[in-house]
């Protein structure tokens, strides 16, 4: 492990790898306000929060815009998960304010 961790490639791969990390989770906290302030403004219209024909139009939209090298079985299990977490984080942000 040592080895590994004197490795100039492998601390550089590593660092890059990180700082992809954290951009994922910043996207997904970007995304997670937006939809927040979405789920708001719907509701006080008197529209319903979920909306699957958008949701199947976001998958195909994002299957489309791939170039890999992630698959669009890939894609679509991490969208699936995207979307699912979503609503219970913005159902959770609900029940605790």
């Amino acid at each position: 492990m040592a080895e590994q961790n004197n490795d100039p490639l492998i601390r550089q791969l590593r660092e890059q790898i990180s700082d992809a990390d954290r951009t994922i989770v910043e996207a997904v906290n970007v995304r997670l306000k937006l939809v927040s302030r979405l789920k708001d403004y719907k509701e006080s219209r008197g529209m319903s929060f979920v909306d699957p024909e958008r949701e199947e139009w976001m998958l195909n939209y994002l299957t489309r815009a791939n170039r890999g090298p992630l698959s669009a079985q890939g894609l679509q299990e991490i969208f699936s998960e995207i979307l699912d977490l979503t609503k219970r984080e913005v159902g959770r942000g609900e029940a605790e304010g």
